[in-house]
């Protein structure tokens, strides 16, 4: 009996660390992470990966299941997936951002709802942008870049090797591409709303009797609209892009650490 309680530890351990990276990963990443995938599924997606990247994962031999040891290589495979997870945020953070920035050209700030799906409130067109981030990460198999991901990085940083330092510096630089990121998609937007509210501006100066802007909320929210369906063409080549920039940085971190 004691020999198999101690295959059946063993097998428990080897699929207890790959599921907690993985976990992880789903809790941190966007749209997987959110309040609209009950917990109990992400459980389950994350018990099943582990299961089939267990070849990958090849966790170490370990003598004592309760030791500080097996405490300090959990720490670190859920410090790993949560950094993962945070990259893939970059991309959902800029459009979200970039939301923000036209909301409030287009004076829809004041309009705050809650939003169901992460749990926090926000504005109608973070909301929208939202949605469509959804239709892409679906169009391009954004599931299966997460499963690829999940694989590479037990191969670049196995169970045991460490907290890789390299990635987490790389995500702290990374934070000031997001801004800029959003602010770059939403100059087009934020440009020509202040040439109309200008133009507005000089017509009101001109004609107060008309009080323009009276009715320039309207206005301005119409024009608004109309340059957001305008932009909408590009944003799923700017998703790539971005969703690239992220795999790159990934890629180049896995490949900088040496394997162990």
């Amino acid at each position: 009996m004691e020999p198999l309680f101690s295959q059946l530890t063993t097998l428990l351990l080897s699929l207890w660390w790959p599921f907690c990276r993985i976990l992880a990963l789903f809790s941190a990443a966007p749209m997987i992470g959110e309040n609209m995938v009950p917990v109990s599924v992400r459980v389950l997606l994350s018990l099943c990966l582990a299961v089939v990247l267990l070849p990958a994962a090849q966790p170490p031999a370990l003598g004592e299941v309760w030791s500080l040891h097996t405490v300090l290589l959990t720490a670190e495979q859920v410090v790993i997936g949560l950094m993962l997870g945070l990259a893939f945020h970059f991309v959902l953070a800029a459009l979200m951002t970039l939301g923000f920035l036209i909301s409030a050209q287009m004076g829809l700030s004041m309009a705050i709802m809650n939003d169901p799906m992460s749990g926090m409130s926000s504005d109608v067109i973070s909301a929208l942008l939202y949605v469509f981030y959804i239709l892409v990460f679906f169009a391009i198999d954004g599931h299966l870049i997460f499963t690829g991901v999940l694989s590479e990085s037990f191969r670049a940083w196995p169970i045991g090797s460490g907290v890789p330092a390299a990635l987490l510096h790389s995500l702290a630089l990374n934070v000031a591409w997001v801004f800029a990121a959003a602010v770059l998609m939403a100059v087009p937007i934020i440009f020509a709303m202040l040439v109309v509210q200008m133009g507005f501006g000089f017509l009101n100066r001109v004609a107060p009797t008309l009080n323009l802007f009276s009715l320039g909320f309207s206005l301005f929210t119409l024009f608004g609209l109309f340059l957001l369906g305008w932009m909408a063409r590009g944003l799923p080549e700017h998703y790539l892009r971005m969703t690239r920039r992220v795999l790159e940085m990934i890629n180049y971190n896995m490949h900088a650490v040496p394997h162990g």
